[in-house]
């Protein structure tokens, strides 16, 4: 069964909780940061508007269409260019959406070992390369939000991402952003709809990414879409 994680809200103060493990070492956990702000970074990028890369990326589904993203290397140059360069060996071609959180507002991806049936092991995966150090900004996680999953540590980011599809305040400086949706983003709000298994956040259906490709930015929206 997948392992859940999830972030718990307490009466009065959000509890941040591991959103995902990118590195097999460390595999999904409940492991809570009792002070969500601990782990922060002291250099956060403030101030900063973010400049789009001149390519977007693609998303296409097998049965929900496509998602384009638009990418911002002045904010978080080397997850956008581990990004890049995991499409541009088609890494995630064949992957799955391993996990949708309607509460949370999340969609999530990016796991090589989605493209097996062992389910038990989707969201453990990782890339061939080392992790990818943390570059926090002060951009908020707000609805389209493209952000770095990690482990418990701050720089454990390596291959998986993830969606935000409302506010989610709780992620602000303690998750990488490096992109955000422009085109596609009801059909991320479809798959974050889909059915789970009971019990698991892991759709019932394997929602699969048929291909992830790099396309010039001039031929996608000026702007995110509403």
């Amino acid at each position: 069964m997948l392992k859940r994680v999830s972030i718990n809200f307490g009466i009065g103060a959000a509890v941040l909780v591991l959103l995902a493990a990118c590195n097999s070492s460390n595999p999904n956990t409940n492991t809570a940061n009792s002070n969500p702000r601990s782990g922060a970074s002291s250099n956060v990028k403030t101030g900063v508007k973010p400049a789009s890369d001149s390519e977007v990326v693609v998303i296409e589904t097998a049965d929900y269409g496509r998602i384009v993203i638009e990418l911002y290397p002045n904010i978080a140059p080397q997850h956008v260019e581990r990004f890049k360069k995991l499409i541009s060996e088609k890494f995630y071609d064949g992957t799955a959406i391993h996990r949708i959180d309607p509460d949370l507002g999340i969609i999530q991806g990016g796991d090589p070992l989605t493209k097996s049936s062992n389910a038990a092991l989707w969201g453990t995966g990782n890339s061939p390369y080392p992790n990818v150090p943390a570059e926090f900004s002060d951009l908020p996680y707000e609805r389209g939000t493209l952000g770095a999953a990690r482990t418990s540590d701050i720089n454990g980011a390596n291959c998986q991402w993830f969606i935000t599809l409302k506010r989610q305040p709780a992620f602000d400086q303690q998750y990488t952003v490096f992109g955000k949706v422009v085109d596609g983003i009801k059909n991320a709000e479809i798959i974050m709809s889909a059915p789970t298994v009971e019990g698991s956040p892991r759709p019932s259906d394997k929602i699969v990414i048929t291909s992830v490709t790099l396309q010039p930015r001039v031929n996608a929206p000026a702007t995110p879409s509403p």
